[in-house]
């Protein structure tokens, strides 16, 4: 009896450290999109995702899941962020560091990969790179509700990202809000006119003749590209479709007018109703991360103006040096407080 008294407190031991140590996993699949097909640039729409499933998935089969949808920054990927390659953060990590010892409530998160020939999507509607609004807000939502045992309903979706993804988030939180109750963006990108071209630089950006040529030009370079394939489509510019915003070292002033339509700053005002209806909003911004601090503040004060409810936190850091630790302590905190992990 005392053998078998021994044997079944080391099973349970055993099968308690099993339980308090498991993992979630990540899988890495694509999903077709109809809303991307046909976009003049000739991106994939067959898009790559990650989608991180918390340690009980597995075991628990009854259960259903809030789904967090994170949006990545400008030329980054779902595979660098999540650690199919090395990069500077691994949000594979991150969640099952936070998921499995109990800081933070277990919730889907699903990552798109938003890299285009231009280096990033900016998650918005264009004829160069496709509609994103559509694939990320209606098509991807449906593709994971279907595939995974998800809470399929607006309270238990939040939406996050960082740089050009909190650019995104803000976007689509903005003029989605049917699809999600809380977003999160952190050092939201692009809110204003920024990244201003040089000289030498639009001389660079009008030299580029090819798809493989945007490959080499600058950071500023390429990011101007990206607004233009972004904001400034024009399908009679073969082979890249776009129109740019400068000329003969001069600002086109229809072109940034574009630009300016789709940046937050100057278009956030449209859509207050829909964002008062959130449950929750976050903002945050490193102070060394100069112009996006000075942006995401001029937003806190649009906000608040609008007596749209919301939090803003500004800290000591810079574009990505402090990131790992903010997704740590507050934007897990913040949707495992804000969604709902239950089902009616």
């Amino acid at each position: 009896m005392k053998l078998k008294s021994f044997l079944l407190t080391l099973t349970l031991i055993v099968f308690s450290a099993a339980i308090s140590h498991a993992q979630g996993f990540r899988v890495r699949l694509k999903v077709p999109s109809e809303a991307l097909k046909n976009n003049l640039i000739n991106n994939p729409s067959n898009r790559d995702i990650t989608v991180y499933l918390p340690p009980s998935y597995q075991t628990n089969l009854d259960k259903k899941y809030p789904v967090l949808y994170f949006l990545h920054g400008f030329t980054d990927s779902d595979s660098k962020w999540f650690g199919w390659e090395h990069h500077w953060i691994n949000l594979y990590e991150l969640l099952n560091k936070n998921m499995t010892n109990g800081t933070v409530k277990e919730m889907i998160v699903v990552m798109p990969n938003a890299y285009t020939t231009f280096k990033g999507s900016f998650y918005g509607k264009s004829e160069t790179m496709g509609d994103w609004e559509t694939f990320i807000t209606k098509e991807l939502v449906n593709f994971i509700d279907l595939k995974y045992r998800t809470l399929p309903n607006a309270e238990s979706r939040g939406l996050a990202g960082h740089s050009m993804g909190g650019y995104g988030t803000l976007r689509l939180g903005m003029k989605y809000p049917e699809v999600y109750s809380a977003m999160y963006a952190l050092s939201p990108c692009c809110m204003e006119e920024s990244f201003i071209p040089s000289a030498e630089n639009i001389k660079n950006m009008e030299a580029v003749n090819s798809k493989s040529g945007v490959a080499d030009v600058s950071f500023v370079e390429s990011i101007n590209m990206a607004f233009s394939a972004a904001w400034a489509s024009n399908p009679k510019k073969f082979p890249l479709y776009i129109d740019l915003a400068y000329k003969d070292g001069k600002p086109r002033p229809e072109i940034l007018e574009k630009f300016k339509n789709n940046q937050i700053l100057y278009t956030v005002d449209q859509y207050i109703d829909n964002l008062k209806t959130y449950k929750a909003i976050a903002i945050d911004a490193g102070t060394d991360d100069t112009a996006i601090f000075e942006a995401s503040n001029k937003l806190h004060t649009l906000l608040s103006n609008h007596q749209v409810e919301h939090t803003y936190e500004s800290y000591k850091g810079d574009h990505t040096n402090k990131i790992a630790d903010r997704i740590t302590t507050k934007t897990l905190p913040f949707f495992s407080e804000h969604l709902k992990f239950e089902q009616d």
